[in-house]
């Protein structure tokens, strides 16, 4: 499977197979791929002379703010000065007192800002070499805001009192980054305490009852944005050496050898398409906050599935075979099969949107890849 994707015709996975999986050093030529692609271009393909986005900098998925974040996520190169106007917008309006006076001030004895905007200005920022000394106050405002149980919540209302995991990780990932960067002990602690809101709870499971906190923590997908998934939790956790073993031991336990294994036979290796729907019921409202009680609202009889739909290349056959796999964790081991059976495509087919098109990125970012 890394041979396969190592050879992929997108130089954006190749560079995040050569670093995350391989940790090869660092190729400057590779990285200049990444700036040259096609999809690159189409992210940056709506700048103004002026190097700005019309837009507001949090317009999903175009603005400013998720520019930056998917760039980074790709492995654009450090110090990309053009890159600038983007960072000032950006800057602009998480700095403004407009949205310090909304969003700052604590509501309950606790501070419910949106802690994932500012954590992912503050990680693209460093990743892509932007950094200036505002970050350092975007990381201050992280800090005072972290809530007594190590996470970050942004729920207004007075009942809730524990962190969100989807405004825990991303601050989780940015002050991690932050302290490697700078020594900063105050970042350090700040990260001990977060991972704990996930490791306690085994990346996805109620403390109370072994449950699923929320079903859709078991859909995978790329870019992420502000989503968390199992995957995104365990690969930020296990990247702190203080939490290793723990988040090593977290993924034995989830990838556990199931009673009842996916069968059938398996479909044929010409894949041209791939599909994930969710299959659960419009009433199910999973929420993102890492509570030991009931969902409300929640039916833990019903599953998500990951559905693959396989298009045969030869024009004589009319046959489109379809697998269902249910997400329970013990299946996610069949995954690596299933990519190395159906190569890059499976890894460039996983999308939050249901029913969306095959590609992640071309269905979220605007305009369309030609």
């Amino acid at each position: 499977m890394i041979e396969s994707l190592l050879a992929s015709d997108e130089p954006s996975i190749r560079r995040r197979a050569s670093d995350d999986v391989l940790r090869q050093p660092f190729d400057a030529d590779l990285s200049e791929e990444v700036r040259s692609s096609a999809r690159v271009r189409s992210l940056l393909s709506e700048r103004q002379p002026d190097g700005t986005i019309p837009a507001h900098p949090y317009a999903k998925w175009r603005g400013a703010h998720w520019v930056l974040a998917v760039l980074a996520e790709l492995g654009y190169p450090r110090g990309d000065t053009s890159l600038t106007p983007l960072r000032e917008q950006v800057l602009s309006w998480l700095l403004s007192e407009a949205y310090t006076k909304r969003w700052i001030p604590k509501s309950h004895g606790l501070c419910r800002m949106h802690a994932s905007q500012d954590a992912n200005a503050i990680w693209y920022l460093l990743r892509l070499g932007l950094e200036d000394e505002r970050v350092e106050r975007l990381v201050e405002r992280l800090l005072d805001a972290q809530w007594p149980d190590g996470g970050w919540n942004c729920d207004s209302r007075k009942s809730a009192h524990i962190s969100s995991f989807e405004e825990t990780l991303i601050p989780l990932r940015a002050l991690s980054l932050f302290a490697q960067r700078t020594g900063s002990k105050a970042a350090r602690e700040a990260v001990d305490n977060a991972v704990e809101v996930f490791l306690s709870r085994r990346l996805h499971r109620r403390r109370s009852d072994g449950h699923p906190i929320a079903e859709r923590f078991l859909l995978l997908a790329f870019p992420r944005y502000w989503h968390y998934d199992f995957l995104f939790g365990l690969k930020s956790s296990s990247r702190l050496v203080s939490s290793q073993t723990r988040a090593v031991a977290t993924l034995s336990t989830c990838l556990k050898p199931s009673a009842s294994p996916m069968g059938g036979s398996p479909p044929r290796p010409a894949t041209t398409a791939l599909r994930r729907q969710r299959a659960m019921p419009r009433s199910f409202r999973g929420v993102g906050q890492a509570d030991d009680g009931q969902t409300r609202g929640s039916r833990r009889t019903h599953s998500p599935c990951l559905r693959l739909r396989i298009k045969s290349t030869s024009r004589d056959s009319v046959m489109t075979p379809e697998l269902s796999i249910t997400t329970h964790p013990a299946v996610i081991r069949k995954l690596p099969n299933l990519l190395r059976r159906h190569g890059t495509d499976a890894l460039r087919a996983i999308d939050r949107t249901t029913g969306a098109p095959a590609v992640a990125l071309r269905g979220r970012v605007v305009p369309k890849l030609p």
